[in-house]
């Protein structure tokens, strides 16, 4: 059974990382909304197909590095050590969200090759005029490069010892962003740009860091007496 602690952060990396992502994919998803002069009620729909497709792409990569997760789950100590280093991911997360270090960012590069290959046929589903298209357009989407995404994918793998539960981390991770990415592509240009604020962007980072600080398992460097 998965633990209530990273249900919770899973959410947190997902609602507090979503001042990163409307920067990243609120575009995109803001003209899968107004793609085509349909109902309103349509292009709602294909807003949240769009996403669909973007959360199940998180869902897979969390199933791969689940299956990582899985192999390096042993010892006690090798727990303790992997939950270290989840904790420290957090925090180097906090960093990225809130603007203070961009050592993530250094992240997406490893997957701009991938990309490369990708975003020609994203380039293909547009306009996302309808439901399969909204779908499949979502679905690439979700492999754009985002130090975001491949930090929690770390923090995954750290603490999975099931490829189902990555899967589900992943999963809960991008209902978290779901919130304010159907917001901001429905309101557009203000929200985007209070989400984008320095000030919205050093709380969320800073409420990670402060988790993931909480998280750590300090019985490895305090002095046992």
């Amino acid at each position: 059974m998965i633990e209530p602690g990273l249900i919770l952060s899973a959410l947190l990396f997902g609602l507090a990382g979503s001042t990163h992502c409307v920067g990243m994919c609120g575009g995109i998803a803001g003209s899968v909304a107004m793609s085509c002069s349909s109902s309103q009620a349509g292009g709602l729909t294909r807003l949240l197909t769009f996403n669909a497709g973007r959360i199940l792409s998180y869902a897979l990569a969390g199933l791969l590095v689940g299956l990582l997760g899985h192999a390096l789950s042993g010892s006690a100590i090798l727990t303790l050590w992997l939950r270290t280093l989840a904790a420290l991911i957090m925090v180097v997360s906090g960093l990225y969200i809130a603007g203070w270090w961009q050592g993530a960012a250094y992240l997406e590069r490893l997957g701009g090759g991938i990309w490369r290959r990708i975003q020609p046929l994203s380039r293909v589903l547009l306009p996302a005029d309808t439901l399969p298209k909204s779908l499949a357009l979502g679905g690439l989407w979700g492999w754009l490069p985002c130090g975001l995404v491949y930090t929690t994918l770390l923090w995954t793998a750290s603490v999975s010892q099931h490829p189902g539960t990555g899967a589900l981390l992943m999963l809960l991770f991008g209902l978290g962003t779901l919130p304010a990415m159907m917001t901001t592509a429905l309101l557009a240009r203000q929200l985007r740009q209070l989400l984008q604020q320095s000030g919205v962007r050093k709380a969320a980072g800073t409420l990670v860091i402060l988790f993931g600080l909480a998280t750590l398992p300090w019985q490895l460097w305090l002095p046992h007496g």
